[in-house]
């Protein structure tokens, strides 16, 4: 039976976002440390709060396992002459180790028999590895942060001030920069400061609830879930939050309380996202919210103490919210004087990147495109299209945009309609941001949708024209999630919108930002969408070979290799299906490198070519006309029954054949029947038996 191990890391106050990977990383280094040291463990368990990073692990061993260590000295060839008498070698291997040559043993390898020594290794207390496991995982901890303080080497998320370290109830003795490891923890900076020492687990959750600290963040979401439900019904609605809110407050208090507060009624007639985002993203307020969603003029707080005075919270609270959205009031009316078309001029002044010029220059690139897109997909669009292009980035230099840069968008829509344009335009500037997030909302309308394609396609083409390409998980421009908007656009909507095509059109506008050939850069584009495009498809769990297949043969239209895939699959499953793979696979292997010719009727010399050839014209006629309309599944059942034909031919005939002539005609049958399949899937690529 192991002891307890408890550690507890005694911080400033770390930034919330910082915590939730800092308890991953936290657990996985001690896992990996301990697996390691050889000692063996029980259920590890990590909480954080801002002030402290805690982990406690049951059942440690109190020594770690004993181990036999291999050490490989000189290959026994070499080791003994031919009377078998050591030489040097194995003397000197011997004397090395500490031990006599009679006890050196022959280990098997790889590369032959080898002389060895085989030790057993009696495992130490685990108390004594502590000493050097706990330092090194508060020191490689890793964080996007870090700092140091005073004159010390050490450096953390924020300033360590005490070190609780425990092994079966023992203070485990480590020092780090001028703190020592002891067995006290502190409570609630403000509500009970003091120290208190603990003993186990079980009586830490007990002294830390005593002194105002919730170490659990799943218990305290639960404690403000149901406090901020409880407030809301109060006041006769719901409380509104996101994910992101909820795990920010939950890693900004130890002890979470929940305080409403209200706000001038009068407010609620500056648009919903204006007065939710002053709450959410610069307050961390929880809006309130009644039954059809409508705004009520109330907020709920999370605060980190328990108020003597709940009042006077409130009040300060309330007059925090007053200024800010006074602020947001005085930039709305303000903002609404210019009308957004006048504004445009204004992106003269923007620099979107210094490579790529101007955001006015951009707006007039992918408004070309967008036209563009429009007369593919649907002309009658174009006006209007060009009508949101032109608007869609005016938001920008608004004092709302400015003081708030995630309501871009939202403003310039609620601005088009304060200015009197079409609501569909200005539906259609607010969702040319869609997707704002990998797997998010896309644009529900054609106008947006069609922007959408166009501003991104834009911002791709640039920065690979000027070879700012995502490398590694670095992608400071988005490009990874806007290559994805593109593609997830597309593929809901049926787009048959050529890639290459796009992208040409794109480099085309480009003009003179162009910096490297168009060639390269379209190259790269298309092997960046076909990657990005693959890590969705695995993603979504379709089968790699059938990825693989699909997109060995040249990707153009999104909406045709998807559906591709999807027929492949299908098809794949049919009991005939396998041997009809291997027959297919043999015939690309034969034919790989031959580059393809006329085939010659007159050159056959017995039946299993005539057959095969016939066949082959028969069935190149279905499947090409089931392809051009779209119905993979039937263009894959028909070339199925070129199965047969080609199991008789390699029956009858050696393809290799000496004559040239007869060996070239037989060659390029195979070849037309490769092609034909790689209009669909390159075979060679499916796992067969």
């Amino acid at each position: 039976m192991g002891k307890e191990l408890l550690l507890e890391i005694g911080t400033e106050e770390i930034p919330a976002a910082l915590l939730p990977q800092a308890m991953q990383d936290m657990e996985a280094i001690l896992r990996k440390d301990f697996t390691t040291a050889l000692i063996p463990h029980g259920a590890v368990r990590v909480m954080a709060t801002p002030r402290r990073l805690f982990l406690a692990v049951l059942e440690v061993a109190e020594k770690q396992e004993d181990c036999v260590l291999e050490k490989l000295g000189p290959a026994k060839r070499v080791a003994f002459d031919d009377q078998g008498k050591p030489t040097p070698a194995a003397v000197g291997f011997a004397k090395s180790q500490g031990v006599d040559v009679t006890a050196l043993e022959t280990a098997v390898t790889e590369k032959g028999e080898y002389l060895a020594v085989r030790k057993k290794i009696s495992g130490q207390a685990t108390k004594t590895l502590l000493q050097k496991i706990i330092p090194n995982l508060i020191t490689t901890l890793p964080f996007r942060k870090s700092m140091r303080w005073a004159d010390f080497e050490l450096r953390f998320a924020r300033p360590i001030h005490w070190l609780l370290a425990l092994y079966g109830g023992e203070v485990i003795p480590c020092t780090l920069a001028n703190i020592v490891s002891g067995g006290l923890s502190y409570g609630h900076r403000f509500m009970s400061p003091a120290s208190f020492e603990v003993k186990s687990g079980e009586e830490y959750l007990v002294l830390t609830r005593q002194h105002f600290v919730i170490p659990d963040p799943q218990e305290r979401r639960q404690i403000i879930l149901a406090a901020a439900e409880q407030e809301a019904q109060v006041l006769g609605g719901k409380a509104f939050y996101n994910e992101a809110l909820l795990e920010q407050v939950t890693y900004i208090v130890e002890y979470p309380t929940v305080i409403s507060g209200s706000f001038d009624p009068a407010y609620l007639a500056l648009p919903k996202e204006v007065l939710m985002t002053s709450m959410m993203t610069q307050q961390k307020y929880f809006p309130v919210v009644d039954d059809q969603g409508k705004l009520l003029s109330h907020f709920l707080t999370v605060s980190n103490t328990c108020p003597r005075n709940p009042a006077v919270v409130r009040k300060g609270n309330e007059r925090v919210l007053r200024a800010r959205l006074a602020d947001a009031k005085f930039f709305f009316e303000e903002d609404r004087k210019t009308p957004l078309e006048a504004r445009v001029g204004d992106l003269r002044g923007m620099v979107f990147h210094t490579l790529l010029g101007t955001a006015y220059e951009k707006v007039l690139r992918f408004r070309d495109l967008a036209v563009e897109i429009a007369s593919l997909l649907n002309p009658t669009l174009k006006d209007k299209v060009f009508q949101v292009a032109t608007l869609a980035k005016a938001d920008l230099s608004t004092q709302m945009v400015g003081e708030f840069p995630e309501l871009q968008g939202i403003m310039g829509r609620e601005y088009a309609l304060s200015d009197g344009e079409d609501p569909q335009v200005a539906r259609g500037i607010f969702e040319h941001y869609l997707p704002t997030v990998a797997n998010g909302a896309l644009p529900e309308t054609e106008l947006g949708a069609i922007v959408s394609l166009a501003d991104k396609m834009d911002s791709i083409a640039g920065f690979f024209s000027v070879n700012l390409l995502p490398t590694g998980t670095a992608d400071p421009y988005a490009l990874r999630r806007q290559s994805l908007g593109i593609i997830n656009i597309i593929l809901a909507r049926k787009y048959p919108l050529p890639l290459d095509v796009l992208i040409e059109r794109s480099l085309l506008i480009m003009g003179d930002r162009l910096k490297r050939p168009v060639a390269e850069v379209k190259a790269d584009i298309l092997a960046f969408f076909q990657s990005r495009f693959e890590n969705l498809l695995l993603a979504q769990g379709r089968a790699y070979d059938v990825v693989d297949a699909v997109l060995a043969t040249p990707l153009t239209d999104l909406v045709q290799a998807m559906a591709k895939i999807e027929a492949l699959e299908t098809v794949k499953g049919d009991a005939d299906f396998e041997p009809l793979a291997i027959a297919f696979k043999r015939v690309g292997n034969i034919s790989r490198d031959f580059p393809g010719g006329a085939i010659d009727p007159q050159l056959f010399e017995n039946e299993g070519e005539e057959n095969l050839y016939k066949s082959y014209l028969e069935v190149r006629e279905k499947t090409t006309a089931f392809i051009k309309t779209g119905d993979y599944q039937a263009a894959l059942r028909s070339m199925a029954l070129l199965r047969e034909p080609v199991d008789a031919f390699f029956t009858a005939v050696m393809v290799m054949a000496e004559n040239e002539g007869v060996r070239h005609n037989r060659l390029a049958i195979l070849k037309s029947i490769t092609d034909l399949f790689h209009a669909i899937a390159d075979f060679s690529k499916l796992n067969t038996a």
